[in-house]
């Protein structure tokens, strides 16, 4: 039985846990170490369960406890060759920091599971999404931070059982909210970020796709909410015959993520 369990999830931090309490690897580690291993806890997650991180992007809000946690549990760390470029070059980084690069479409084998990796447009050089084949053979993939849905993107994610997607931000509240019309332009733009509707039509290929646990994050905590983006997206795949609980299971992650594991 595979778990998927959101720690954080938004623009401030993200980090993710798959596997089980027993042994799993954590995908990004973008907040503090004492908050990442306070809410491991919280899912009785022992640090030393953590067999291995995954880095999507070299961004702060997903790696900030990335140094701290190495200095205390040195895992290996797993990303493409330009964001593990970059995160050698982040003072203070342990010195024997055992990085593992992974290239696109490539496939690594852990000891519990196999991971792919696929590239994202974002703003970050390297940027990349994971997919994740357990050992029942169950799928997960890790799909945010990107500003438009490429083919690459479409192989990396279709058919996996779970999917936690971003949906960034509501439009009228990024135009209408306090951002500079330069950042604005960054998070519309192909580099930037998807928006609630474009979460809502990738969500409705998922599901023709073989999905069907879906995950929404990296909500933006200031031009979006909950309940928008959950009103968004489920309003149009109800458009497209598609029923919530029947046809797919949907959760928003908070912030501070979910309360409880996703089982897939």
């Amino acid at each position: 039985m595979s778990k998927f369990y959101s720690l954080f999830s938004s623009s401030k931090g993200n980090a993710s846990f798959l596997g089980n309490p027993s042994g799993g690897v954590l995908v990004d580690a973008g907040v503090s170490c004492r908050k990442l291993l306070r809410a491991l806890e919280a899912h009785d997650i022992s640090p030393e369960a953590v067999q291995a991180v995954c880095i999507t992007h070299a961004h702060t809000d997903h790696i900030a406890g990335l140094r701290v946690f190495l200095g205390k549990y040195p895992v290996p760390v797993y990303a493409t060759a330009d964001t593990i470029a970059a995160l050698k070059g982040i003072e203070k980084m342990p010195g024997d920091a055992e990085f593992r690069e992974i290239g696109f479409s490539e496939t690594v084998h852990m000891d519990t599971m196999e991971v792919t990796a696929f590239p994202t447009m974002h703003d970050a050089t390297g940027s990349c999404g994971y997919r994740f084949t357990m050992a029942d053979g169950q799928t997960c993939a890790v799909c945010t931070d990107l500003g438009c849905v490429t083919p690459e993107v479409e192989a990396g994610v279709f058919g996996a059982d779970l999917v936690l997607l971003e949906a960034n931000y509501d439009p009228k509240m990024l135009r209408c909210g306090p951002y500079p019309a330069a950042l604005q332009a960054r998070i519309r733009g192909e580099y930037g970020h998807l928006s609630n509707g474009d979460s809502a039509g990738m969500a409705e290929e998922l599901i023709a796709h073989g999905t069907t646990r879906i995950v929404l994050g990296h909500l933006s905590e200031k031009n979006n909410t909950m309940p928008l983006a959950q009103q968004t997206v489920l309003e149009h795949l109800q458009e497209q015959g598609m029923r919530r609980n029947q046809d797919f299971l949907m959760q928003v992650a908070s912030p501070e993520g979910l309360e409880q594991a996703v089982i897939f």
